[in-house]
This record gives C-alpha cells, structure tokens and sequence, in this order.
C-alpha cells in the first residue's frame, strides 16, 4: 500500500471515531461550545506535536497565497465543524457521517473545476456510487 494511502486510511479512522465520540460528548451542551473545545484540544495537541517533531516554521516564511488559502480553509474547517456537530447534536450518527462524506463527490468536481484534475471513467463511477449510498442513508428509515 502506498504511503498516501496509509495516512489517508488513518485519516478515515480517526474521522469515525470522531463522529462516535462526538455524539457521545455532545449530550446536555450547545453543539457550538463542544466544537470549541474539540478546537482548543486540537490546537494543544498540535502545538505539543510540532514542538516535539521540531517543526516549527517561521510565520515569515509563509507567502501572502498560503496566508489567503490557509485563512479559508481554516474559515471552511470551522464551518464545516460546526455545521456537523450541530447535525450530530440532531440526527443519527450512522446517518449524520455518511451525509458529511458527501464531500468526497464535492471535492472531486470542485478539482475538476478549480484545480483541473481528471478523475478516470472508473473512478466517476466510484463517486456515483458514494453519491448513491449517501442517498440511501440519508432516506428517513
């Protein structure tokens, strides 16, 4: 398995656990408050992580396009965290989870468009498929 595929697995792990663990933690507070702390322990475990991995950077080195698209997608996390503890707050995680990786489809044709990617033939009908069981679970029981 390429290395790519090993972080990208990882992520779809700790992408589960978070939705379990959310729901979990979200019971008697606003939904709004459980994603500020879920931020203030992310901050905390990356400040302890960079410090420990020696990979500080200079602010400085930065330029004006990474500082922009750095700025929105830190604003599209927030949202996107937000907006999705509020929908665990209110719904099925088995049906809240499934609908936040519609992202994956929208992440295809936004890099089709934005960043000129070409998805192969089998990997279109991949995202059909993904659209499909989003529709599945979304569909009241």
């Amino acid at each position: 398995m390429q290395e790519w595929a090993l972080w990208a697995l990882a992520s779809a792990v700790f992408a589960a656990l978070t939705a379990i663990f959310a729901k979990v933690g979200l019971e008697g507070i606003d939904s709004n408050f459980a994603t500020f702390i879920r931020t203030l322990v992310i901050a905390a475990a990356l400040v302890l992580f960079l410090t420990y991995a020696k990979k500080w950077q200079p602010l400085g080195e930065l330029s004006a396009r990474n500082w922009v698209f750095l700025t929105l997608s830190g604003l599209a996390t927030g949202a996107s965290w937000l907006a999705y503890f509020k929908a665990l707050q209110l719904g099925d995680a088995s049906r809240v989870a499934p609908v936040d990786k519609f992202s994956l489809v929208l992440v295809a044709l936004l890099a089709v468009v934005f960043l000129g990617e070409r998805p192969r033939p089998h990997e279109w009908g991949g995202l059909g498929l993904v659209a499909a069981g989003v529709l599945v679970l979304a569909i009241k029981r």
